[in-house]
């Protein structure tokens, strides 16, 4: 049989099994279809925005301006060589690399905490308390934090001067303002991020830890030897996921608490696009900052699923 004749008989094949699949689950696929349209017009089409990058776009002349505005190439990277767009990447890596260090191993440690817990009416009420903050804006958070940090009449604060210790006041001081943001996200999504370990952990094979248990392996060795390499590849795929939000801190989070006091920390790459977009109307620069920061996620994508894959882990793909 000739090589064509093979690949035609393949290709037939194909299209048989597909039309058996859609005869057979074409009411699953109709229930899945609304999110495919939801997907391509909030998720894909918005990508042909990036032309606005090369353009000199003027958002007065509508949609017209979208296809007529004047073709500048790579004018509006000039960002590039601004000293201060470098000074928000740095805030913005500070705060993301600590949160990233903190919120990365805790959820592990807390699922692998309640994981040992036997007294399930205590387990439940434990991971009540821990995923409540998950549920409760940032702009509440937020007010939440800056009442417990205020300066005055700040229960902290308040506490300090018990002591004896001299007031500080925390958001008003760019050094503290980086810790303040890591530690209140670490708060506010540690106990849902638990979910998914406690997850990976249920599928842990009881049988070896009965078999460690007889062996003599206490708590701690149980949870090294056992169930961290069982919930390895939850970790690996999570940590992949995470690593693009280095280059974006978020503004929910960030702009609430941000004020003149503390804006040699605060200022972020996501609020200064912000402010060049829908403060100062410049939105060809603001779009081409955002498609290198998108450039850079994927690579940061494919670089750590990569590695991931030489280290022999399973990573994304």
């Amino acid at each position: 049989m000739s090589p064509n004749a093979s690949q035609t008989g393949m290709l037939k094949t194909q299209r048989v099994n597909i039309r058996r699949l859609l005869a057979r689950y074409w009411m699953h696929y109709i229930m899945i279809l609304p999110a495919i349209v939801l997907l391509f017009i909030f998720a894909y089409t918005p990508m042909a925005g990036i032309l606005i990058a090369f353009q000199d776009y003027k958002i007065k002349s509508g949609l017209a301006g979208f296809f007529n505005s004047k073709w500048v190439g790579l004018e509006n990277f000039w960002f590039l060589r601004d000293p201060y767009f470098w000074t928000t990447v740095r805030n913005t890596l500070n705060i993301t690399v600590l949160r990233m260090l903190v919120n990365w191993p805790l959820p592990i440690v807390i699922a692998l905490m309640l994981n040992e817990i036997r007294y399930l009416r205590y387990k439940k009420t434990i991971q009540t308390i821990t995923y409540l903050p998950h549920f409760i804006s940032w702009i509440i958070a937020a007010y939440m934090i800056t009442q417990l940090l205020a300066l005055d009449g700040g229960i902290v604060n308040n506490f300090l001067r018990v002591l004896g210790i001299n007031q500080i006041h925390f958001l008003g001081k760019p050094e503290y303002f980086t810790f303040i943001i890591a530690l209140s996200a670490a708060w506010k999504s540690a106990g849902w991020g638990t979910i998914m370990y406690l997850a990976a952990l249920s599928n842990v094979d009881v049988s070896l830890q009965e078999a460690a248990i007889i062996d003599g392996a206490g708590r701690f060795k149980r949870i090294w030897h056992i169930d961290l390499p069982c919930i390895k590849p939850t970790i690996v795929i999570l940590l992949i996921l995470s690593v693009p939000g280095l280059f974006s801190a978020g503004i929910d989070q960030i702009m609430p608490m941000q004020n003149p006091a503390n804006m040699a920390a605060s200022d972020v790459l996501d609020i200064y696009i912000v402010r060049l977009g829908l403060v100062k109307a410049n939105y060809s620069l603001s779009t081409a900052i955002g498609l290198i920061m998108s450039v850079i996620n994927l690579t940061l994508v494919l670089t750590s699923n990569k590695l991931a894959n030489i280290l022999g882990n399973d990573g994304l793909f």
